[in-house]
């Protein structure tokens, strides 16, 4: 039999920019993991924050790259939707590296607020405001317009959205309409139920917006559910709405904008491979010869990157409490964490996470599953991304020390989904979440929050 550094090797290229092996154990980001597990134990959380601006300037790099290569006349301008991970540590690290933000609901505007009276923004940053709007966040939005924040810019959603602007809001503003795109041919239903439908933006503009004397049609916003993909599906929706935004151009010469929302996919296997340059290099191109073939010139573009911008920063380690063999083949690794309420899309989309032992590299391997703390029959990892089956490094009664497991690129709404701060299923506790940087390339450490406390449970729950 083969050890398991064995199978990883044979089965990907291995090691990887962000993931080693030294001395029988995992470096991920050349952080060493059992340090980090040995300084605060598990479960744990962690973020590797100079991740977040490596992404970032990723993604500046193959859109200047591709605008200048394709002669195109528009720039390029990098948000980040807050919803991802709203965690000052995270909003503070992505705004060091020049971006713009996307909000989605009510609460979002404090926050740009707080940022604001830390220095973290000013006013000329763009707040591309998203969503079906409560009358709540029409306020907010309209109190940030009126206190000079002059590129936020309110994306209607529905056709009596912008009235509330109209009558409140005090001197001119840009506002954004979100088409409203058709889903997947395979998803429950075929429009979006958010955004204006094709047929209703044209009259949105001329009996709405160009009647305005203080709103201006800025932007046109697109959104795909599934994110940024190679598939005939994507690039017929954007080619349908780059069509249609060359058609209100010609009506609306203030119209100079597009904002393509939907993400790029982040790595969840060690086998995962996507060709952002050229997908980058072909949407560029394709908004160049649609905008050419209809005279019109060629509009900024805009993105929303959220997962893309913090997911490959995360990660949840676990270390294994026991092993249960349930029948004569069905071997459980029983974990002191829970994915329901740790790894929420784990259990409620079936998502898969890159899953890496953090030390017996050196083991022999066999097929395990995965269950987590809480009592519902959902709580287990049995699957990769790769693979119907699943491997992990064999213990044996003669080594003491526990075997650990970490889930890489979890970064991205799984504290948001799975209540932080809460109650959780079982009342399984939060784990502790520790920030790592690097300084003059030294790794340092931070305990950002504790694991939860059964007092903070008890308030919550009226005890």
């Amino acid at each position: 039999m083969k050890k398991y550094a064995d199978l990883i090797n044979q089965t990907f290229d291995f090691p990887q920019e962000e993931f080693r092996v030294e001395d029988n154990e995992l470096y991920f980001n050349e952080v060493p993991l059992m340090d980090v597990i040995s300084q605060y134990g598990t479960p744990l959380k962690l973020t590797y924050l100079p991740k977040i601006g490596e992404k970032i300037k990723h993604a500046k790099q193959l859109f200047n790259d591709a605008i200048k290569k394709n002669s195109y006349k528009g720039g390029y301008t990098y948000c980040y939707c807050t919803k991802s991970s709203h965690f000052s540590f995270v909003l503070e690290e992505a705004l060091r590296h020049d971006i713009h933000l996307e909000t989605s609901s009510s609460f979002d505007i404090p926050i740009i607020r707080r940022l604001y009276e830390k220095n973290a923004i000013n006013k000329d940053v763009y707040i591309i405001c998203n969503g079906f709007k409560r009358p709540l966040y029409r306020q907010h939005i309209t109190e940030l317009l009126n206190a000079g924040f002059r590129n936020c810019i309110p994306v209607l959603d529905n056709l009596n959205e912008l009235s509330h602007y109209e009558q409140y809001v005090d001197q001119p503003y840009d506002v954004g309409i979100r088409v409203a795109a058709d889903e997947e041919p395979n998803f429950e239903f075929y429009t979006s139920r958010l955004g204006i439908r094709y047929g209703d933006i044209n009259t949105l503009y001329t009996e709405q917006i160009k009647p305005s004397k203080k709103a201006r049609l800025k932007m046109l916003h697109f959104f795909i559910n599934t994110g940024i993909k190679d598939s005939a599906y994507y690039w017929s929706e954007l080619s349908r709405f780059i069509f249609k935004y060359c058609e209100i151009k010609k009506e609306c010469p203030e119209l100079d904008t597009i904002d393509i929302g939907g993400g790029f996919p982040i790595k969840t296997s060690l086998g995962f491979h996507y060709d952002y340059q050229h997908i980058v290099e072909q949407i560029v191109e394709n908004i160049k010869w649609i905008c050419g073939k209809n005279n019109v010139p060629m509009p900024h573009i805009f993105t929303e990157f959220g997962s893309f911008t913090v997911g490959e920063s995360g990660a949840t380690l676990y270390s294994v409490m026991d092993q249960k063999l349930q029948n004569d083949k069905e071997l459980w690794y029983m974990i002191d964490g829970s994915f329901i309420t740790h790894l929420p899309d784990a259990w409620g989309l079936n998502q898969k996470y890159i899953l890496l032992p953090v030390n017996k590299w050196n083991n022999l391997y066999h097929k395990v599953n995965i269950g987590g703390l809480t009592c519902d029959s959902m709580d287990y990892y049995n699957s990769e991304a790769h693979t119907s089956e699943l491997f992990m490094p064999m213990t044996n009664k003669e080594d003491d020390s526990p075997l650990y497991m970490g889930f890489f690129h979890t970064g991205a709404y799984q504290e948001s989904l799975g209540g932080y701060g809460g109650i959780q299923h079982c009342l399984i506790p939060a784990p502790k979440h520790v920030l790592i940087n690097k300084v003059d390339g030294r790794i340092e450490t931070h305990l950002f929050a504790e694991e939860q406390r059964s007092e903070e449970m008890l308030k919550t729950l009226g005890y």
